[in-house]
């Protein structure tokens, strides 16, 4: 014969079915904190691969004598110097070659800002025949790589235009670029076309509404394509190579190619050198990226209209 079960208290019920409420209730923020840690840990990894060569890179050229181990990353005080940075230094003229590739890559970043900016804005706002096949046009250039054009274009600056040996032989190829004609004529596109119709209600010429309307609203475009435009013609080697033989016009990247090909071998620390003249190049890029990553917010490109 079964014994009766005895009752349950009323307080001990309510305690139990509290106690599972509040664990109900903790288990999202639990899993909340679990995916937020999960989350940080690979961004770590993902930082820690990416920064990585960037610290190998500098170690590197601080080194006195090179240790390819993994405790080579984490050199001791006494190997350390900055020897590598003098001895490159005379072999290529560190501050010449920043000169040269700040003449050549600023020249060119001015010819695809502004002719990028006009051939844009004339894709996305202006209404005229053949508008749809020369904006297909800048779509097929994409598609061709810069080497193939290397040699006809050579001939055309050497030869037809006699730029051998000058800045400008260096720049003219990289001043319209097709990449920013279709980043700025994207974003003009997503502007409010009432925007542009207003301001040529008050009189506005075409000029003028591209100078006092559309530019502001396309800044993240502008800083867009100076970040990209920058880093081609700062990191080019080939073409200035290819048209100026001379020490004193080449910009660093060249520099740099010529003294791992030719004269790395009479230095003590060939590879530490090579790792020097790498961190003098990559500042600028480094220090024009930590310039400009805080303009780069979110806007509403409609809310200057009203409804």
């Amino acid at each position: 014969m079964s014994r009766p079960v005895p009752p349950v208290p009323t307080d001990t019920v309510a305690a139990v079915t509290q106690r599972r409420t509040s664990r109900r209730a903790r288990d999202p923020q639990a899993a909340g904190r679990a995916s937020k840690v999960l989350m940080y840990v690979v961004l770590g990894l993902g930082a820690f691969t990416f920064l990585f060569p960037f610290y190998y890179m500098l170690v590197g050229s601080l080194q006195t004598k090179v240790d390819p181990t993994l405790a080579g990353a984490f050199p001791s005080p006494g190997n350390l110097t900055v020897d590598n940075y003098v001895a490159i230094n005379e072999r290529i003229n560190l501050a010449q070659g920043l000169l040269n590739s700040g003449i050549f890559t600023g020249g060119v970043l001015l010819g695809t800002v502004v002719f990028g900016v006009l051939a844009g804005y004339a894709l996305a706002i202006l209404h005229w025949r053949g508008r749809g096949v020369v904006f297909a046009l800048a779509l097929l250039v994409q598609v061709v790589p810069f080497q193939l054009l290397m040699i006809p274009l050579y001939v055309m600056i050497a030869r037809d235009f006699g730029l051998a040996d000058s800045y400008g032989g260096m720049i003219l190829p990289f001043f319209i670029n097709s990449t920013a004609v279709i980043i700025f004529r994207q974003y003009f596109v997503q502007l409010p076309k009432e925007l542009w119709e207003a301001a040529r209600i008050d009189g506005a010429s075409e000029l003028r509404v591209l100078w006092s309307v559309a530019l502001p609203l396309v800044r993240p475009a502008v800083l867009t394509t100076i970040i990209l435009s920058f880093i081609g013609p700062w990191n080019e080697f080939l073409w200035p190579f290819l048209i100026t033989k001379e020490a004193a016009l080449q910009p660093l990247a060249v520099s740099l190619a010529n003294f791992i090909s030719n004269i790395a071998a009479s230095v003590a620390n060939p590879f530490g050198a090579m790792m020097a003249g790498a961190v003098v190049l990559s500042i600028p890029a480094i220090v024009l990226f930590l310039f400009f990553q805080r303009y780069f917010v979110s806007t509403d490109l409609g809310s200057s209209v009203k409804g």
